[in-house]
């Protein structure tokens, strides 16, 4: 087992990718689920930006405990784990486990540094909808990009097909 370590600072914003196990297409289909475990967490912590996408969802987030990301994720986990149907395809060492074969194990975090590793990373989150499914920002439902136009942030037609090569070497996943 590896010895992966997380770096923890105080009231930063968190950019964090949390993936399905073998990448299933659940989420979207679960999205209410979805959205009832990350309220039910029982951490303080506020969701900046996101999107979901049907494997996996990009989040920034804001806490003013640092230690609390594992936490918020970990709760965020066992939620949506807990009120998932049953998975008859687990392995047996999921099973010893006690994991559903719902998630993949780890999740990816980066630390947002300042206002233009902010900025890049909400660039990547509402991008995601282009990379993986060739669905332009403002016709996705199921991410933060409409709030961010009507707060000034984006224009409706950011990243239309025509200027997406602009952010396609952005590869945070």
């Amino acid at each position: 087992m590896s010895n992966f370590k997380r770096y923890y600072q105080n009231k930063n914003i968190v950019f964090i990718t949390i993936v399905t196990y073998n990448r299933q297409p659940i989420l979207v289909e679960n999205i209410e689920l979805l959205r009832y475990s990350l309220k039910e967490v029982k951490y303080d912590y506020k969701i900046v930006a996101g999107i979901v996408l049907p494997d996996h969802f990009h989040i920034l987030i804001q806490t003013d405990k640092a230690s609390d990301y594992s936490k918020i994720i970990s709760s965020f986990k066992s939620n949506f784990s807990k009120l998932m149907p049953k998975n008859m395809n687990q392995t047996e060492a999921q099973l010893c486990r006690r994991e559903k074969g719902i998630w993949q194990r780890k999740y990816y975090d980066h630390i947002i540094r300042d206002e233009n590793d902010f900025n890049k990373h909400l660039d990547y989150i509402h991008y995601n909808s282009v990379k993986h499914l060739n669905i332009s920002p403002k016709d996705w439902e199921f991410s933060s990009f409409k709030k961010f136009v009507k707060q000034g942030f984006y224009r409706e037609d950011w990243c239309n097909f025509d200027n997406k090569n602009d952010i396609l070497n952005m590869d945070l996943e």
